[in-house]
């Protein structure tokens, strides 16, 4: 009776050991795939993100105008930007655009993303999910161009529809106040379906235990939607929040073609101020600087907005 035990312990130690080697094998193939993926996304990233950055502040020391070879110039285009009145007062153009379409952004996909969550049917929530977001699929220069036509002050249909019910028509694009209103309206009519899917996905995970609970505590749908569920879904609001900040501090497209930065530099923005230094004036060197002080602050503003998110977003 030993003797079988002690054969079969032996027999089932050689059947491990004989396994071992091939799931050492099999965890070192995973591995290396796995490396293998990082490293090309690490070289991604490298080529096509650090790279530009790092030429781009080498050339910020330098005057170039493609023609001739860069010429050392040290912190002079620097000093040139902060003493640059329409340049930094595009910068403030940047931010206030910027501001204005992140909170509108954000908060009209919470409540789009909302109203789409109390459908009980799913084809319902299907059909929102791809109206909202079909703005988004479409190129940002035919949405302009595009808008540009309809915003028109003499010819345009928002003018038209209002005289045709016994209102005066604006100068949406002439006006200083209201190109910029427009440009926002505009920027977050094409966004807004990238906040609102990603709203519509999170409030879907959460719990229905939990929400049952807090109706049987006696929490109405407010109560339940901001004491509940805003909070658990508040790493997307996070995440959707750096997201659109980034993509609006980099605005460009919509301003410059339906305004072309105008009525004078109401609607200039920093890109707008980068483009014009770089390829209408030839001016590499300064216009690397603005790119570079644009850089540091959309880094300052993520960083503010993850110091906020530690005592704001709630982590389940």
């Amino acid at each position: 009776m030993m003797t079988a035990t002690t054969e079969r312990r032996t027999q089932r130690a050689a059947e491990v050991a004989a396994r071992r080697p091939a799931a050492k094998r099999a965890r070192r193939r995973e591995s290396t795939f796995g490396f293998l993926m990082i490293g090309l996304a690490v070289v991604f990233v490298a080529v096509f993100t650090l790279v530009p950055i790092l030429a781009s502040l080498g050339l910020s020391f330098t005057s170039w105008d493609v023609i001739s070879s860069p010429e050392w110039v040290g912190l002079d285009n620097y000093v040139r930007l902060f003493t640059d009145g329409p340049v930094l007062a595009s910068f403030g153009v940047t931010i206030g655009l910027a501001l204005a379409i992140v909170v509108l952004q954000i908060s009209l996909g919470l409540l789009l993303a909302v109203l789409a969550n109390n459908r009980k049917r799913n084809t319902t929530r299907v059909f929102f999910r791809t109206a909202f977001y079909l703005p988004l699929l479409a190129s940002t220069a035919a949405v302009s161009i595009f808008m540009g036509y309809i915003f028109d002050t003499k010819f345009g249909l928002i003018n038209y529809y209002l005289n045709e019910i016994g209102l005066p028509g604006a100068h949406w694009l002439n006006d200083p106040f209201w190109a910029k209103v427009t440009i926002v309206m505009v920027v977050v009519w094409q966004q807004v379906g990238f906040t609102f899917v990603l709203f519509v996905a999170a409030l879907l995970a959460v719990p229905v235990d939990v929400q049952e609970a807090a109706s049987i505590d006696g929490a109405g749908p407010w109560r339940t939607l901001f004491q509940i569920k805003i909070p658990l879904i508040s790493p997307t609001i996070l995440f959707a929040t750096v997201i659109a900040m980034i993509n609006a501090m980099q605005l460009f497209d919509q301003p410059f073609i339906m305004t072309k930065g105008g009525p004078g530099t109401a609607t200039t923005t920093a890109t707008i101020s980068m483009y014009q230094a770089g390829f209408q004036n030839l001016q590499f060197g300064f216009a690397s600087a603005i790119a570079i002080l644009l850089l540091v602050i959309i880094g300052i503003i993520t960083a503010v907005q993850f110091i906020a998110a530690r005592k704001l977003v709630f982590y389940q």
